[in-house]
């Protein structure tokens, strides 16, 4: 665990004088008061795999709704159909909404499930960064999340980078801001945080002379204490005298990939304007409206991260706000640009193929429309959207009834995904295992339950 200390607070204080904002530490949710090296000894078990398949899983935080963004319903009833149209893509019978035309204009390199079942009606991330719900009997020490597994089964792919990665913004309610643990596997494969409470903060900086939070923000300062750090490790010997582990903590601790992968600033500024420009502002309890943070993943993927997870903005929108339609007018337009500038970005690069992204919430919407002018919760059927990982794109998947109440064929659930996202990154699920707290191997999907046939 490393940890980053921030100014003494005066005013709002811990017992050490710390202030809560100012006391950060990094990777928290690998602790156990085991050390880096520690921690990598045990993730050595796991070996090191052969190619870098990556995942980025982006969480939408409030149950974004499946019939006003992919799956319109414009011949059903007024109080059904609700304010937008469906706009063509540029593949022939495809529509989504027409506050996404920067994704129908480029709807070949996507695919839409639009018969998600089995949501478990929480809002809470957890289904779907688990593929799990609550509710199921899990073995002791939990269930672990999407990246834990890959983290275990494929090791790193780079030494000095993480292989299980968190953008996870925290929030308000909890459990949209939490990426899971680790589960029954061991704390060296946990989401490492990248992100910190305060947006405006990065907490993947990963440097340790005399930095503090205060400082993260001069880049000029966060460099020049980088070389002096590697100055004096190639003046010392004690690099040599190190065991393997402690080796390769200090290569993840003294490298700079990672953060050079979190610096904008070295980004082409023509590809980061295509990503359009953040907004610290929290969405009440839920995240901020970071909308670089999908080339934050980009670049973090392509410095050797396996898996990424983030969370992007508050989509829960009824009850007494009857802001539906007026916050997704706001809302889209931003997700549209971000994410078809990351998936456009991918093929650019060659990575589509590598890297797999998947796009979701914990449920959809009711197709009709309250007395609010807003839609409540329907865990009946909700929609993902799914983008690389060499998977066959420019295609629907299932479809709902006519008023969009229920998935009418093909119902897909949310471990169907889990087990294609784990096939494009090269585990076979029906065959790849990991020993529980018992001994006892545990599948990283249930039996029986395969990847997408449609796009594998």
């Amino acid at each position: 665990m490393l940890t980053i200390l921030g100014r003494r607070d005066r005013t709002t204080h811990h017992c050490d004088g710390l202030s809560r904002r100012g006391f950060l530490k990094i990777g928290g949710m690998a602790a156990g008061g085991l050390s880096l090296p520690q921690l990598l000894a045990m993730e050595a078990q796991a070996g090191t795999g052969q190619s870098h398949k990556a995942i980025i899983n982006v969480f939408l935080p409030g149950g974004p709704s499946h019939i006003d963004l992919f799956d319109l319903k414009p011949d059903a009833p007024s109080e059904i159909r609700g304010e937008f149209s469906p706009i063509r893509t540029n593949v022939s019978g495809i529509e989504i909404c027409e506050m996404f035309p920067r994704m129908a204009s480029m709807m070949d390199k996507f695919a839409i499930v639009r018969s998600l079942v089995g949501s478990e009606g929480a809002h809470d991330c957890y289904q779907c960064m688990t593929g799990r719900t609550r509710r199921e009997t899990s073995p002791a020490g939990g269930w672990p999340m999407l990246g834990s597994w890959v983290s275990k089964v494929l090791g790193p792919a780079d030494a000095t980078i993480p292989a299980n990665l968190s953008l996870m913004y925290p929030t308000g309610n909890r459990t949209w801001g939490d990426p899971g643990t680790a589960g029954f596997i061991s704390p060296a494969h946990a989401p490492m945080a990248m992100v910190a409470k305060d947006p405006l903060t990065r907490a993947g900086s990963m440097t340790l002379q005399g930095i503090t939070l205060e400082r993260l923000g001069d880049r000029k300062q966060l460099l020049g204490s980088l070389d002096a750090f590697h100055r004096q490790l190639d003046q010392s010997q004690a690099v040599q005298s190190m065991d393997t582990f402690s080796q390769q903590a200090f290569s993840i601790l003294s490298s700079s990939r990672l953060v050079e992968a979190l610096d904008l600033s070295k980004e082409d500024p023509e590809v980061l304007a295509r990503y359009g420009t953040s907004d610290p502002t929290y969405q009440r309890d839920g995240a901020p409206k970071m909308v670089q943070n999908f080339l934050i993943a980009r670049r973090l993927v392509e410095a050797g991260a396996r898996v990424v997870s983030m969370n992007y903005s508050r989509w829960d929108w009824h009850g007494g706000d009857g802001l539906n339609f007026p916050r997704t007018r706001e809302e889209a337009p931003l997700l549209d640009q971000g994410l078809s500038a990351l998936v456009q970005d991918l093929h650019d690069r060659g990575l589509d193929k590598d890297v797999s992204v998947v796009v979701w919430g914990e449920f959809g919407r009711t197709p009709k429309i309250n007395k609010m002018n807003s839609r409540d919760h329907w865990p009946a059927v909700s929609f993902a959207l799914l983008a690389g990982g060499g998977m066959r794109t420019g295609q629907v998947i299932g479809s709902t009834n006519r008023l969009g109440e229920h998935a009418q064929d093909r119902p897909v659930t949310f471990q169907e995904v889990f087990a294609t996202l784990y096939h494009n990154v090269g585990i076979d699920t029906s065959l790849a295992t990991v020993e529980d707290l018992q001994g006892r191997p545990q599948y990283l999907v249930d039996s029986g339950v395969m990847p997408i046939r449609e796009l594998v």
